[in-house]
C-alpha cells in the first residue's frame, strides 16, 4: 500500500496515554556522512523526507488523537492466552494474565529511523503494520525458543498499572461499571522469582535488538524490506500475511544469531511432513532444529467463515501457538487470545519514535503494551497467518496430534489446513494444476476444486 495514497491507522501517543505532537517528528538525517551530495540529489531527498513525514502526520491526524481504550474483561468467563487460562475473579490469577501480557513484545510502527534501502522513508507509519505482526509472532516463537518455560518479564510487575476493567457478571452485556475498589498498590520489592529472572534479562535485550530499525538488525525492517524485494514488494507496498512468512522464513535463515531454529512455510493449506522433517534433522550432538511452522490460510470470502470461530478459539488454546497475524483489511493486528467472543490483540499502529538499541541499558518500556485490547470474532478479517513452534522432534509430533485434533471443531466444512506424510510436489509449467487460478485441496481421499480468482490476497480460499 503506497502511503502517499493510501493509510492504515496510527495511534500517536504517548507512553502515559496522552497524544503525541506529530511536529516532533525527527529531521535527523540517517543518510551515509562525510560525501558530497549534488544539490538536485539533496533537494529530492529533502522532499522524501518531508513526504514521510506528513504521511505520518496525516495518519495522527485522521486516525490518531484518541485515547488509549482500557478493555472490558468480564469475571465470569477465563481469558485463553497462547495456551493457557486465566481466571479474572482470582486476583493472583489476574495478575499472572497482566503479567504475562506485558511479558509479550510488542513492536509498532516506528518513525526516524535510517534511511530504507531505496527511498527516502525513515518511517513505517500507513504500511508496516504486517511487518510488524510479523515481527511479533516471529518474537513469542523466539520467547519460547530461547528462555524457561513461563518466563515474564522481571520488571513488568513495577511498570504496569491496573489498566484492565473488570465486569461484574451481571453487568457483562453491556460492559458494566467499573469495580468500587481497586487492588491495593502492589510492593515494589523483587519477589524470589524475579531475582532468578534477572540473568534472562540479556537474552531479552539481546532478542529486541534484533528487530532494532537498523539495517544491521538480522530481523528489523530494513532487513525485511529487503528480503521481500525478491517477491515484487518494495517499502511503502501492502505486505500480505503470506508474503510476510516467507520474509521471516528467509530471515531466520540468515541470521548467524539462530542456529537452531528454522522457520516452515505451509504451502496450499498443507503441512508436507515430510518436509519438515527434511528440514529440522541435522547431525549429532543434537539431531533436531526447532521450527516455527507458518501457515497462511483464507477463512472465507469477505468475511470470516463463523463456522471455523471454535477451530481459531481451539487453536488459540494450545501451548504450541505463538499466534496468529490478520485483523481487519489493511489493518493487520497480532492475535494472541480470546475472551468469550471476542478476540485479545496487540495493535502495531501506534507511531512512536524510534529506540537506539545499541546503548547500553536503552529503555524497554515502548516494547512491552501495557493495554490488553479486545475485538469482536465478527471483525476479523479471513486473511491470516497461524503460528506454531516446537522445540524439538517429540514437540513436533506432539503439536501433529494437538493441532489435528483441534481442526476437527471445523466439521461440515473442509480444514482450515492439513497435514500430509508426503512432500510436496514442484509444479511443473503447463500443467493443469497452475492454470486458470486452481487450487486443489485433498481431504480423505476426496478432491476439492477451489476457484481464488476473488482471492484478495496470495490465499487459498476455503
Amino acid at each position: 500500500m503506497n502511503p502517499s495514497t493510501s493509510f492504515a491507522r496510527c495511534e500517536s501517543q504517548s507512553s502515559d496515554g496522552l497524544p503525541d505532537d506529530w511536529l516532533f517528528l525527527s529531521s535527523e538525517s540517517a543518510g551515509p556522512q562525510g560525501q558530497e551530495v549534488s544539490r538536485d540529489d539533496q533537494e529530492a531527498e529533502d522532499r522524501g523526507k518531508l513526504k514521510s513525514k506528513l504521511v505520518s502526520a496525516w495518519n495522527s491526524v485522521k486516525y490518531g488523537w484518541s485515547l488509549k481504550q482500557k478493555s472490558k474483561f468480564s469475571k465470569s468467563s477465563p481469558v485463553y492466552m497462547l495456551g493457557k487460562s486465566y481466571e479474572l475473579k482470582d486476583e493472583r490469577e489476574k495478575e499472572h494474565f497482566r503479567r504475562s501480557f506485558v511479558s509479550l513484545l510488542w513492536l509498532t510502527y516506528r518513525r526516524g529511523f535510517p534511511l530504507l534501502a531505496g527511498c527516502s522513508l525513515t518511517t513505517d507509519s500507513g504500511w508496516g503494520c504486517v511487518l510488524r505482526t510479523g515481527q511479533m509472532l516471529l518474537a513469542q516463537g523466539l520467547i519460547l525458543h530461547l528462555m524457561p518455560p513461563g518466563w515474564t518479564w522481571s520488571v513488568s510487575h513495577h511498570a504496569v498499572k491496573d489498566d484492565m476493567e473488570l465486569l461484574r457478571p451481571s453487568d457483562s452485556t453491556e460492559y458494566g461499571s467499573k469495580l468500587n475498589e481497586r487492588a491495593n498498590t502492589r510492593g515494589r520489592k523483587l519477589s524470589l522469582g524475579s531475582l532468578l529472572d534477572r540473568p534472562m534479562e540479556a537474552t531479552h535485550r539481546s532478542m529486541i535488538s534484533w528487530f532494532a530499525d537498523h539495517p544491521s538488525a538480522p530481523l528489523g525492517i530494513h532487513q525485511l524490506v529487503e528480503l521481500g524485494q525478491s517477491s515484487g514488494k518494495k517499502a511503502g507496498d501492502w505486505y500480505g500475511p503470506s508474503i510476510v512468512a516467507h520474509i521471516l522464513r528467509k530471515a531466520v535463515a540468515a541470521s548467524a544469531d539462530l542456529p537452531s531454529l528454522v522457520v516452515y512455510v505451509a504451502q496450499d493449506c498443507t503441512i508436507y511432513l515430510k518436509d519438515v522433517r527434511r528440514l529440522c534433522e541435522r547431525p549429532s550432538p543434537q539431531p533436531w532444529k526447532s521450527v516455527i511452522i507458518l501457515v497462511p490460510v483464507r477463512l472465507g470470502g469477505h468475511d470470516l467463515n463463523p463456522s471455523y470461530i471454535s477451530c481459531v478459539k481451539r487453536l488459540l488454546m494450545l501451548q504450541c501457538c505463538i499466534g496468529i497475524i490478520g485483523g481487519k483489511p489493511k489493518h493487520s493486528l497480532f492475535f494472541v487470545g480470546f475472551q468469550d467472543d471476542h478476540l485479545l490483540y496487540l495493535d502495531p499502529h501506534y507511531c512512536q519514535p524510534t529506540v537506539d538499541t545499541t546503548k547500553k541499558n536503552f529503555p524497554l518500556e515502548s516494547f512491552h503494551c501495557k493495554y490488553p485490547r479486545k475485538m469482536s470474532f465478527s471483525r476479523m478479517d479471513p486473511s491470516c497467518t497461524i503460528g506454531f513452534y516446537a522445540k524439538g522432534q517429540r514437540e513436533f509430533e506432539s503439536l501433529c496430534t494437538a493441532v489435528n485434533e483441534a481442526l476437527t471443531t471445523s466439521a461440515g466444512t473442509y480444514p482450515m489446513f492439513i497435514f500430509s506424510e508426503g512432500e510436496r510436489q514442484e509444479e511443473v509449467p503447463g500443467s493443469s494444476t497452475t492454470t486458470n487460478n486452481i487450487t486443489y485441496i485433498r481431504r480423505k481421499n476426496e478432491l476439492k476444486r477451489v476457484d481464488t480468482n476473488n482471492s484478495m490476497d496470495e490465499f487459498v480460499l476455503l
